[in-house]
């Protein structure tokens, strides 16, 4: 059983199948008997991946800024709701928490957790998998930019590859898996 970390949109003016998105990915969390940990608002994909986790028996722990207790609407049916002062501390104890990190679409401050774990990974920093769930292609264009930084040489290679970048579920849950990191 393994902890993961899913980074994810908190937005509400979002498609609805991302939405769906976000309960399968819960739901595949619970099935798998891994825990879930999150940013702690209960509203939009952040609310969708834990209420299907949940539903699923899966343990959820929601961390979350004071700041945004009432902006993102704490997930107050969590079971462990860590309320901390600043977005440094919440992102350090939901890595001290997780064993690997699942990103799904979101906006920039999913962006910016991304590029940390990533970051720390690619330094060798820390061995603790981490996979973009990406089905519909939304951070394509990104990944075509990065690319282009790879070749440019202001990207190793080996950083790059550092992160998997799944289109479905079943292959995002075996790229998390702790053998493969």
């Amino acid at each position: 059983m393994s902890a993961i970390c899913v980074f994810c949109s908190s937005s509400s003016t979002i498609d609805p199948r991302y939405l769906d998105l976000a309960a399968e990915v819960g739901h595949e969390i619970a099935a798998r008997g891994h825990h879930l940990v999150s940013g702690g608002g209960r509203v939009s994909m952040m609310g969708a991946v834990a209420t299907a986790a949940r539903a699923g028996g899966a343990h959820t722990a929601g961390v979350i800024p004071q700041r945004l207790v009432d902006h993102e609407v704490a997930d107050v049916e969590a079971d462990e709701l860590v309320v901390v002062d600043t977005m440094r501390e919440r992102k350090a104890e939901m890595d001290r928490r997780a064993d690997a990190f699942l990103i799904l679409p979101g906006g920039i401050g999913t962006l910016e957790e991304m590029f940390e774990v990533w970051t720390t990974r690619s330094l060798g920093m820390s061995g603790k998998p981490v996979v973009l769930l990406d089905p519909a292609g939304v951070f394509d264009p990104l990944w075509t930019f990065l690319g282009g930084l790879v070749e440019s040489g202001f990207v190793r290679a080996v950083a790059f590859s550092a992160v998997t970048v799944a289109r479905d579920i079943p292959t995002a849950f075996a790229a998390l898996a702790p053998d493969r990191a």
